[in-house]
């Protein structure tokens, strides 16, 4: 099997790729993130009005307030976190499977990538789903730079080679039939 991705840049690739959906509702995260955070604060600065004024009661209730503000933002950091490694995970499985479903290898990888720009599996994978999806381009992209961040081993190397190789037969064969027709 031929596994290969391209784009002329990576963060090209998954900053201008449609299906790259996650990094889009991205910024109402941060915000809601920022939100969370500052409700935190502002629950804290409320804490230290009433201890201030020995309304301890009332302070400890703050207090766990603007604690259970942050525990929602690590809990979702879990989630974002355990989601990642699924889309990873389920990436590797259909890759194994006897009918690939490259479209959706394709659609998992740039989830995982749209959190992990630099996550050299969905990188190598998507690598591989963009190559028999026929997209010759983006998979030399994507190869080229899982090639770059590859932890050990030369994995990526002899799909690059070929994805390169099919590139090129792709742009002569263009070549020459533009020849043909002038």
């Amino acid at each position: 099997f031929i596994f290969a991705s391209y784009f002329w840049t990576f963060s090209e690739a998954v900053s201008s790729y449609p299906l790259c959906i996650a990094r889009c509702s991205g910024g109402s995260a941060e915000m809601d993130m920022e939100a969370k955070i500052q409700k935190a604060i502002d629950f804290k600065l409320e804490g230290h009005r009433c201890y201030k004024e020995k309304k301890f009661r009332e302070a400890i209730g703050k207090y766990h307030r603007a604690l259970l503000q942050l525990k929602a933002e690590e809990q979702r950091n879990a989630v974002e976190s355990t989601e990642i490694e699924c889309y990873d995970s389920l990436t590797a499985c259909l890759l194994q499977s006897e009918l690939v479903n490259y479209e959706r290898v394709k659609e998992y990888c740039l989830k995982v990538l749209s959190h992990q720009r630099d996550h050299f599996k969905a990188m190598y994978r998507a690598g591989i789903a963009f190559y028999h999806l026929g997209d010759y381009e983006c998979a030399l992209r994507y190869l080229r730079e899982a090639k770059n961040r590859e932890p050990t081993g030369d994995t990526v190397l002899p799909s690059l080679i070929c994805t390169a190789r099919d590139v090129k037969i792709l742009y002569y064969n263009s070549s020459k039939q533009l020849d043909k027709e002038l």
